[in-house]
């Protein structure tokens, strides 16, 4: 627990942040004994580079006068892709054709020793 908070704590202030600024397809993934980088990912789309910033700004600002403490961000500069990595919970902010092109809901949402294999109609000769 951080500052009293707990991860879920965390995630649920963060969830109720990006909610409440307007973010778009706010979408959890509990990550709870599948990785050790974090409890819970969240993933929200901004209407606009600019949009994208505030939010992580506003969602930075009320983590610290939580008293969480450490936040680090990356991609403020750009505002295409914005990570605001709050140890426990990191969040991911994207423009709606930058979310689409990585697609990392599908990546991490897929179960834990599920690997799909390619298809080929091709035979191999060996």
């Amino acid at each position: 627990m951080k500052n009293g908070l707990s991860p879920v704590n965390i995630k649920d202030l963060i969830l109720d942040s990006l909610d409440g600024d307007k973010a778009q397809d706010i979408d959890l993934i509990d990550l709870r004994g599948q990785s050790s980088l974090a409890d819970f990912m969240v993933v929200a789309t901004g209407t606009s580079s600019r949009q994208i910033v505030a939010l992580a700004a506003k969602l930075r600002d009320r983590l610290e006068a939580r008293g969480i403490k450490n936040i680090r961000t990356e991609g403020i500069s750009q505002g295409n892709w914005v990570i605001v990595d709050a140890g426990d919970v990191i969040v991911h902010l994207f423009r709606p054709e930058v979310r689409q092109f990585y697609d990392i809901e599908d990546m991490w949402k897929m179960p834990a020793g599920k690997v799909s294999a390619p298809t080929s109609d091709h035979t191999i000769l060996v």
